[in-house]
């Protein structure tokens, strides 16, 4: 039986995950300026922005499309 694999790049990967590897790839600076929400500029860590994240869904889009476009 072929299983089918999923076409969406975000498939099985979690909010913490693709903040762990921007962060890690383009640091904090970035970020602030990039997607220019607050828990990027002031005093940032990764469970603030998750926090954030999970209830904005504006700025959890652009973080989840600078994450598609940094793998591109």
């Amino acid at each position: 039986m072929a299983t089918e694999k999923s076409n969406d790049p975000l498939h099985g990967i979690t909010l913490e995950n693709i903040l762990l590897y921007l962060v890690d790839k383009y640091g904090w600076e970035y970020m602030c300026e990039s997607v220019r929400i607050n828990c990027f500029c002031d005093n940032p860590s990764i469970q603030s922005s998750l926090k954030f994240l999970r209830k904005t869904q504006w700025a959890r889009t652009k973080v989840e499309k600078l994450y598609i476009e940094s793998l591109d």
